[in-house]
């Protein structure tokens, strides 16, 4: 039973994934445009790998990282910030990025830093996975999880930052648009990266707030998403 709803969250997010890169191509009317198949590729890879790592490791966490905004216990403000980040990021900024590429809005972008982009956004995938490998009490929702006995993690990248997911999230935000060559795509993708640091704020009191240890953790680990930094 544990393995069937397994394949099907894997199934359903990947579908949901796909969904942004079809509108993507169609917007662009080509095919033809590698960087935006290595970006799909990667994010495919993430979302796919790092449930199946979460499900070997711990299984309750990824039925954790199901629950949506509607769900038990889950704050007020991220009922909207959710979906925001979940509708502009897969989907309004691709499509953008596809109509870019069909018209030219953007000057083009040197190709040597389109590779440098196309390292940082794999290096911030890389870090929010490992964030929830890491974490056995990550979520896609900001709730505090009493049912499931909520304790501070400080293991992994939680030792330099308390949000490594958000922070590999904003680097994303930001590194993508060049990736693509499309620079016109920073318009939504720095909204995304504007709630992101504002949903950070909000979990980050919460959390100080509702969860015994966090605020001594927080003493501990002083930076919330980028170290020397914030």
């Amino acid at each position: 039973m544990e393995r069937r709803k397994l394949v099907r969250a894997v199934i359903g997010m990947a579908a949901y994934l796909l969904l942004a890169p079809v509108l993507m191509f169609l917007a662009a009317g080509t095919t033809r445009w590698p960087m935006a198949w290595l970006y799909v590729a990667l994010m495919l890879a993430a979302s796919v790998g790092s449930r199946l790592l979460v499900w070997r490791k711990s299984p309750e966490t990824l039925r954790e990282r199901a629950k949506m905004a509607s769900g038990e216990n889950v704050q007020p403000w991220d009922r909207w910030m959710m979906p925001v980040v979940g509708l502009l990021g897969p989907v309004v900024s691709l499509v953008v990025a596809g109509l870019d590429r069909r018209w030219g809005w953007s000057p083009a972008v040197p190709l040597g830093w389109q590779w440098v982009a196309a390292l940082l956004v794999a290096a911030a995938i890389g870090l929010s996975v490992w964030a929830m490998v890491a974490n056995a009490y990550f979520s896609a929702v900001a709730r505090l999880q009493t049912d499931r006995g909520q304790r501070v993690v400080s293991g992994g990248p939680y030792a330099w930052v308390r949000h490594p997911s958000y922070a590999g999230a904003v680097l994303t935000s930001v590194a993508m648009p060049v990736m693509l060559g499309t620079l016109w795509a920073w318009l939504p993708q720095l909204l995304v990266g504007a709630v992101l640091v504002a949903r950070t704020a909000l979990e980050d009191r919460m959390l100080r707030e509702g969860l015994d240890g966090y605020a001594a953790y927080a003493e501990r680990v002083r930076w919330r998403l980028a170290p020397w930094l914030w």
